[in-house]
């Protein structure tokens, strides 16, 4: 990981290399570097927006509010968002706090589900912070890209369509890589303040669409056979659980 004396500024996020980064308690000891996950971004989005557009503005305030909850460790020094009014809701489940999602993590939090354990073929609630992330950059090796598609609505309530995507390159949960794409679609809201400051964060998505691919890979132990992988496959968006 580059220090931060010799690393340029990031494209798409802000509050990574500024004075006040200097100060910053980073997960990993120093801001990370995105030049992989922005050059499969570059490589495969299907919007490229009009710099200072209502779109790309969205787009880079929502990579970099991803960045701060993926690698800042204390919420006095996330620049994104209001920790005193935070609330992330996803799929119409009850909302989390900043400290919640912090805890938790970005993906723990986005597959946390109510479905009956036999069902859950990832279990937010058994990983950490740092296990969920590592399992997902293991199977995206290069990287997992988001674009923001469309903008519905400006400040103070943003609405947008999005698309996430990787390829499955790596290992995931004992799954072989199968090399294919990787994505799925979603529809986000965005409440900000009068400093454009996040205080809620709601989204709309089928976790089947990411999970089904990644469990499209053989097991190392074969013991998910044709019926289980279907079955995780057509759970179905779950906006209700």
């Amino acid at each position: 990981m580059a220090s931060q004396e010799v690393v340029a500024a990031d494209k798409y996020r802000s509050f990574l290399y500024d004075e006040e980064s200097q100060k910053t308690m980073w997960r990993h000891g120093s801001p990370p570097t995105y030049d992989d996950v922005n050059q499969l971004f570059e490589q495969g989005r299907t919007k490229v927006w009009e710099e200072g557009s209502l779109e790309e503005t969205v787009q880079n305030a929502i990579k970099s509010w991803e960045m701060e909850l993926s690698h800042k460790i204390r919420l006095q020094d996330f620049k994104t968002l209001n920790p005193e009014k935070f609330k992330l809701f996803v799929n119409g489940r009850e909302g989390l706090s900043a400290e919640e999602t912090l805890r938790m993590g970005s993906y723990n939090a986005l597959l946390k589900s109510s479905l009956p354990e036999k069902h859950k073929y990832y279990n937010s609630e058994e990983e950490s912070f740092e296990s969920s992330h590592e399992a997902f950059r293991s199977a995206f090796p290069r990287g997992f890209a988001w674009e923001v598609i469309k903008v519905y609505t400006g400040p103070p309530e943003i609405a947008f369509k999005f698309r996430h995507w990787g390829f499955f390159e790596g290992s995931f949960k004992g799954h072989h890589p199968t090399g294919n794409m990787v994505q799925f679609f979603g529809l986000g809201t965005l409440k900000v303040d009068q400093s454009l400051k996040v205080e809620e964060v709601e989204v709309y998505y089928d976790p089947a669409e990411l999970l089904g691919g990644l469990l499209s890979g053989a097991h190392t132990n074969s013991t998910m056979d044709e019926t289980t992988k279907n079955e995780a496959t057509s759970q179905g968006c779950p906006f209700s659980r």
